[in-house]
């Protein structure tokens, strides 16, 4: 009996030291991989690439639509290198495939540098796309397709990685708690509750019946301020909004005192007396 627990003593000793070599020699494997990555990464051609997740390499959303003030903005794509890390400063370029961009140059962006500079043994850098804020991006989003190109410092060997695609608008879309708070909706009117009352999401009764005087009071914000737009503009001189006017009085232009490009108009209704803003229906805002 003894000499049976003996033998079965050393089979599992023998298991045991077999498991444990089985182990290292997997974490020796592992780690000679990761070595033989490293020195790939290091040792190849210099090659230059889009550092995306699949989700914004299929595309990059922008939109301008919740902040009326900003007439230009810069979206920036973080490239990546792989290969040599270069010792001195090196330039990489990209250029605007125009056939499959709806943007126009000038218009809804800024052209392209003929090239960007990488700093001495960076291995990333970001490419700036200066975005411009016009009023036709209320109504279409367009979008801006981005290559990078091969140069004498870097290669672009995967075409499937150096290509990205920007999205941009100003359009608003009616959120589903809209109706319960706020009425008929408008692009116009949404833009207007953002900007006077600073929050951009309200809840239903249903998810949150607490919720109720917190909500009932930020509409009552928006209320006060489309009553009587002009005394908001007084009492609110840090915003930077302004009304101007080059008629009589009876249409005004509502807007940022650093993005005049996008006004909104604001009427006088004779019938009730008061100024309204016009919705980009041509409605009275109510």
């Amino acid at each position: 009996m003894r000499l049976f627990m003996d033998s079965v003593n050393l089979m599992e000793t023998i298991m045991k030291k077999l498991k444990y070599f089985v182990l290292a020699s997997i974490g020796f494997l592992s780690l000679l991989s990761c070595k033989e990555a490293e020195l790939k990464l290091y040792e190849e051609d210099a090659n230059i690439y889009f550092n995306l997740s699949q989700r914004d390499r299929d595309s990059i959303v922008y939109t301008f639509a919740y902040d009326m003030t900003k007439a230009v903005d810069t979206v920036y794509l973080p490239v990546r290198i792989t290969g040599h890390r270069l010792p001195q400063g090196s330039t990489y370029k990209a250029y605007v495939e125009q056939d499959s961009s709806t943007a126009v140059p000038e218009l809804h962006y800024k052209p392209l540098e003929d090239n960007y500079s990488i700093v001495a043994n960076s291995g990333h850098a970001w490419l700036p796309l200066i975005l411009y804020n016009v009023s036709d991006l209320e109504e279409r989003s367009v979008s801006v397709i981005l290559k990078l190109q091969g140069t004498e410092d870097f290669g672009v060997e995967n075409p499937n990685i150096i290509r990205a695609r920007v999205i941009l608008s100003a359009r608003l879309e009616k959120p589903h708690w809209w109706d319960q708070w706020l009425g008929e909706y408008s692009r116009a009117k949404h833009q207007l509750f953002t900007l006077v009352t600073g929050v951009d999401y309200m809840t239903n009764t249903d998810d949150d019946p607490f919720g109720v005087p917190k909500n009932t009071y930020i509409a009552s914000v928006l209320t006060m301020m489309l009553n009587d737009p002009f005394r908001w503009v007084n009492n609110n001189p840090e915003k930077g909004y302004v009304l101007t006017t080059e008629d009589d009085g009876s249409t005004y232009s509502f807007y940022h005192k650093d993005n005049p490009n996008r006004p909104m108009l604001l009427r006088y209704n004779a019938g009730s007396g008061k100024y309204f803003f016009i919705d980009e229906n041509g409605r009275e805002v109510r």
